[in-house]
């Protein structure tokens, strides 16, 4: 029997998953992230730094009150070397176009939330987010304008993006999703 271990030490900036090790150097998260689900294996470029994104969404469902709407499902960030890491995804929706730093690399984020809507009323969680580059662009997703963007996060240190850990819900049955609720990006040297 093959056992795999996984094991993140945040303190020595080292993660290991499954055999798979990158160090870096700051984690970015932000304070507005909603609260429902799991936080998913963190993914990282394998070399070098992420250069763009690109946004899974599940398209508006409609106004009648059984429609369930999730917002954005999942987050790809598309490293120097042409690979796309992404940590885990919802199970709604479908992926957007890359959006690129037109120089350089993504540096920080924002994230837009919907808060929480009561017991009565569809809860979507995080809708959109926004990147910093390293060159001075911001770059906004294409997704939904429901919540608002919240404080941007700290930008790299040194290096820039190289990583990305998502908290989904997991599919709620005849219950209200919400799907992507919170993100955090990894700085590598």
């Amino acid at each position: 029997m093959n056992l795999r271990v996984s094991t993140c030490f945040v303190m020595l900036t080292y993660c290991f998953w499954y055999g798979d090790a990158r160090k870096y150097n700051k984690i970015l998260i932000v304070k507005n992230g909603a609260p429902w689900g799991d936080w998913a294996k963190p993914k990282f470029c394998k070399e070098g730094y992420a250069k763009g994104f690109a946004l899974k969404v599940e398209d508006y469902q409609g106004s009648l009150a059984w429609n369930d709407d999730t917002g954005l499902n999942g987050i790809r960030l598309y490293c120097d070397d042409g690979q796309a890491v992404m940590s885990k995804s919802g199970d709604w929706g479908a992926w957007k176009k890359a959006i690129y730093c037109p120089k350089g690399h993504l540096m920080s984020f924002s994230l837009q939330v919907e808060p929480y809507q009561g017991t009565v009323v569809d809860d979507s969680a995080a809708n959109n987010v926004r990147f910093g580059c390293s060159e001075g662009a911001v770059l906004t997703g294409d997704s939904h304008n429901w919540g608002y963007f919240g404080a941007w996060s700290e930008s790299c240190s040194s290096g820039a993006i190289c990583g990305v850990q998502t908290r989904i819900e997991p599919p709620q049955g005849n219950n209200d999703d919400t799907a992507l609720n919170d993100v955090k990006f990894f700085c590598c040297d």
